[in-house]
């Protein structure tokens, strides 16, 4: 039978069991839920033509299926959706970027960071979404063991300035033996600028007056990474 353009889905209380994604998450655990479903959780409620599922299928859909861009849609872009409105929209982003911040106190424990794969892997979750170029600086022990990382500037589109006092004076108050330099590049290319090449040289070298070893320089995008260290120029 044809269904009129006013009438309203099943909703998702009316479902059975075991199609329900509160319910399924009870009866087999998170784990099992598809994407869809965990954001119908956050979300509650679809549209009069949507289910909350349907319609978080049709939001991921518009994002390629992909977590990290979703994560990059603001409110605006989220209330473009019929049933979403600014709180639900505001819910999305919450979790999203709780999931980020988990990542990241993953990464803050004290790991070793000894390959340039290590380095993109501590990196990668806080740059992965920004829009704009931040710098940040991994300290090291002898142990090679992350002591702290830290946002040293951030800046536009196409860079952001550096000051080296700022970043010894940071290795010299955390009392780090090693660092590591990181940069984004918003615009998806991972191969370094003249202008890069030239301020990982001046900082390589104050590194090796101070004493602290500059082990590599990333440059990192959505899609891929760019070592330094990995192509002979440190």
């Amino acid at each position: 039978m044809l269904m009129g353009e006013n009438n309203v889905n099943i909703p998702i209380k009316s479902w059975a069991e075991e199609d329900r994604p509160r319910e399924k998450l009870l009866l087999k655990g998170r784990h099992v839920l598809t994407d869809a479903e965990l954001i119908a959780l956050l979300i509650g409620s679809g549209n009069r033509k949507e289910t909350a599922v349907e319609l978080s299928r049709r939001i991921l859909q518009q994002s390629e299926n992909n977590l990290n861009k979703l994560a990059k849609l603001t409110v605006e872009d989220l209330v473009k959706f019929k049933g979403i409105g600014l709180a639900k929209a505001i819910t999305i982003i919450a979790a999203l970027e709780l999931g980020r911040r988990r990542k990241d106190a993953i990464a803050n424990k004290r790991e070793r960071v000894i390959t340039s794969k290590d380095a993109c892997d501590f990196f990668r979750p806080s740059m992965l979404d920004l829009p704009h170029e931040e710098f940040h600086l991994l300290m090291l022990n002898r142990a090679s063991e992350v002591i702290k990382c830290e946002v040293i500037s951030k800046g536009g589109v196409s860079g952001t300035v550096v000051d080296l006092k700022i970043i010894f004076k940071s290795a010299f108050e955390h009392l780090a033996s090693s660092l590591i330099l990181c940069h984004n590049h918003p615009s998806g290319n991972p191969n370094p600028s003249a202008a890069d090449i030239k301020l990982t040289k001046n900082i390589q070298e104050a590194g090796i007056l101070m004493e602290i070893p500059i082990l590599d320089h990333i440059i990192i995008t959505e899609e891929s990474y760019f070592s330094f260290a990995d192509e002979g120029l440190m």
